[in-house]
């Protein structure tokens, strides 16, 4: 299994609005860095987004996957792992875990398990590891508080 990096961030909103910007994968073009498609191939029995396949690329390295989605309960954020994957990525797992962190915010937490297709080795894959990392928690920041 693959390592696994993480970062954090607070945001200026509940866990159920940051849940709402995350679950909005249609929208993941406009605001998610390198992500140039994201499409909802299924949805669970409340409505949810289940199954999303999407294509990303960066600095001339290209992918697509589709990844399985389970929710946690309360808001508590989502979790993922690839079911299929083409291009630069071999597989991914991760999640973002959503805790309230008291007057209207929420630290939200990204894990990110990567394997890549391509030989990076050690060094570059936590460095790719820690800069998506950084880039999502950024990104769905300046989405929630409307920035």
């Amino acid at each position: 299994m693959p390592e696994e990096g993480q970062g954090s961030i607070e945001i200026g909103a509940s866990p159920a609005d940051v849940l709402d910007v995350i679950t909005d994968f249609a929208a993941y073009p406009a605001w998610a860095q390198g992500v140039k498609k994201a499409q909802v191939r299924k949805k669970d029995s409340r409505g949810r987004p289940n199954e999303v396949f999407f294509e990303v690329g960066q600095m001339g390295i290209g992918a697509s996957y589709t990844l399985a989605y389970r929710y946690k309960a309360k808001d508590g954020g989502l979790s993922w792992k690839s079911t299929s994957a083409s291009g630069a990525v071999k597989s991914i797992e991760g999640e973002y875990v959503l805790e309230p962190a008291g007057k209207g915010k929420t630290k939200a937490t990204y894990r990110l398990k990567l394997e890549p297709a391509i030989n990076l080795g050690g060094f570059m894959k936590r460095q790719a590891e820690r800069t998506i990392i950084n880039t999502a928690l950024d990104g769905l920041k300046k989405r929630v508080e409307g920035g």
